[in-house]
Formats: structure tokens, C-alpha cells, sequence
């Protein structure tokens, strides 16, 4: 991968997110040989939101790698309030190896990737979350081996999970339905970015409205109603989105041997079911582990 930073899945070329999945495999499976590659790095954290998987998986990660980490909370670094963005990337840039930022604005990481000198990997925005899409793949490439024309149904909100999971498809060649409530539809520059660079692998991209749009799928994939910052819409969102629900009935609409995902945390009883979630074809503690050697390959590509 030649990109030196990761931000945004439409930065890389689809041989090398089909790299990431493939090294993300084999340090899965030969955790042993990596134990060293980024012996004596440090990787800094950035956390304008709270977290449990992206901090505990880069943490973890990083250890398992050799390397440390530091963790800044939004409480003990004011990134673009107390000093500028630009002046946080060229100081941390002189302590560490990389910089993983988990922020509101997407501008934000946009901004650190300018300014860092070291490799800046986002760990979410209200645009994107690309760490979260690779290691969505891999969990979904575990299950079905090939994914060149596999059908993949999101349903919900078309949140930053939605933006991702369209370029990852994009890159990777499936097909993508998005079911979203009206009003609710993804970025549509991100679209249409999305539908561009999926020309060049036979990706098929698709929007609708209509929850059925789930029948044949071989994932069906969900995420919270409300994000985070969208607290005080929750109640109205819950009225909009129930039809939208990932019930019992709705997921037995898709193949036989259709697999549930959901990036966490599950609002359970609301975007899904506890049968669903707890379903033997439930993928989410898998899709969640993989994380944590996703991010351990985008880790190792960057900063070793």
C-alpha cells in the first residue's frame, strides 16, 4: 500500500485493500511473526469520542506489535480549541510513529494528515470509518471466501458505517444495497465518489427505501439509529427507523446462509433483535476481534 496515510477508503487502489485483508489474515493466524515490527514505535491516540473497540484493538494492537501507545482524551488535548490542529500534528509528529484519531469532524483528521509528518489513520469520523469497513470484509471474506459480485444488504441510517461500506465495496467489486428511511440516505457526493471507483471493479451500488430490498442478500448489515452527537434525535429516529428493524422475519428474507453484522455497539430491541444478534449466524464478536488484526495490518503497513 502506497498511500502513507489511512483516512478514507477511496485513497487506496483495490489491490491494496485486497493486501490489508490479506495480511490482516495472516497476522491472525501467525500472530507470533508480527510480535516485533514495531518494536520501540509509538502510535498516539486521539479520542474526541468515547470508545471500547477502537481504543482497546489499537492498544492491544500496537503491544502485540512491540510498539506503545499514548492515549489523549478530548478532556486532555483541545484539538482545534486550545491549540490549533495544525501545531497538535507537528508536536506529536516529533514524539511518535503515527497518530490514530477518533473525531466529530471529518475536516479534523483531514486537517492532521496535512500537517503530521508521521502516518495519521482515522479511527472514525461523522464521514467515514474506514478501519471498521476492512475489518467488516475480512469477517465477511471468513465466511464466504470470494467476494467479487456478493450481495451485501446495509439497512438503517446512512451514517459514516454506509460511507465506508460503499468504497469498500467499490474496491472489492460487490454489490451493495443501502436501505434508508427517506431523508436518511448517505452523503450523495460520497455516492457518487463511491459508484465512480466502482466502475473499474463491476461494483454494483444501489439505494432504496424499501426494507424487503433485504431478500437473497448474503450479509445483512446494521448499525445504532442515532449515533453519537445525534442524542437528542433518538426518540424521533426510533419512530422513523422501526420499520427498519432487523426482526426475526426480516433477516429470514435474506439467503439461507446469510450472516448478520453490526460494527457495535447494538442498541438491542431497536435496529435488531436479540434472536438475530445472538443468531447462529451471527458474525458480530468475530467482525468485532477482527478489528484488532485489521488494524494491526493497517499499523504494521503504515508505521513499520
Amino acid at each position: 500500500m502506497e498511500a502513507k496515510h489511512f483516512i478514507t477508503l477511496s485513497d487506496l487502489e483495490p489491490k491494496d485493500l485486497t493486501d490489508l485483508l490479506d495480511l490482516s489474515a495472516k497476522m491472525k493466524s501467525n500472530p507470533g511473526d508480527y510480535r516485533t515490527s514495531l518494536a520501540g514505535k509509538a502510535l498516539a491516540m486521539i479520542f474526541q469520542k468515547p470508545s471500547t473497540r477502537t481504543r482497546v484493538s489499537f492498544q492491544v494492537g500496537v503491544q502485540q506489535l512491540g510498539g506503545y501507545a499514548v492515549v489523549l482524551s478530548n478532556d486532555e488535548i483541545q484539538i482545534g480549541h486550545g491549540e490549533t490542529i495544525a501545531d497538535t500534528a507537528r508536536v506529536l509528529s516529533r514524539y511518535v510513529d503515527g497518530i490514530m484519531a477518533r473525531v466529530f469532524a471529518d475536516d479534523d483528521v483531514v486537517q492532521l494528515r496535512k500537517y503530521s509528518s508521521v502516518p495519521v489513520i482515522s479511527g472514525l469520523s461523522d464521514l467515514y470509518h474506514p478501519c471498521q469497513a476492512v475489518a467488516d470484509f475480512l469477517t465477511i471474506r471468513e465466511s464466504f471466501g470470494e467476494l467479487k459480485g456478493l450481495p451485501i444488504t446495509y439497512i438503517g441510517d446512512g451514517n459514516n458505517v454506509a460511507h465506508s461500506l460503499a468504497f469498500a465495496t467499490a474496491k472489492l467489486g460487490c454489490k451493495l444495497t443501502i436501505i434508508t428511511p427517506e431523508g436518511y440516505e448517505p452523503n450523495e457526493t460520497v455516492m457518487a465518489e463511491a459508484r465512480k471507483a466502482g466502475k473499474a471493479t463491476g461494483a454494483d451500488i444501489s439505494l432504496t427505501t424499501d426494507p424487503a430490498a433485504v431478500a437473497n442478500s448474503k450479509v445483512v448489515y446494521t448499525d445504532t439509529w442515532a449515533s453519537m452527537g445525534q442524542e437528542k434525535e433518538r426518540q424521533e429516529r426510533i419512530k422513523i427507523f422501526t420499520p427498519y428493524q432487523v426482526s426475526e422475519a426480516r433477516f429470514a428474507e435474506a439467503a439461507d446462509d446469510a450472516i448478520f453484522l453490526h460494527c457495535l455497539p447494538a442498541h438491542r430491541g431497536e435496529e435488531v433483535v436479540d434472536a438475530v444478534a445472538d443468531h447462529p449466524r451471527s458474525k458480530i464478536f468475530d467482525q468485532a476481534e477482527n478489528r484488532l488484526h485489521t488494524q494491526k495490518a493497517i499499523m504494521h503497513t503504515l508505521m513499520g
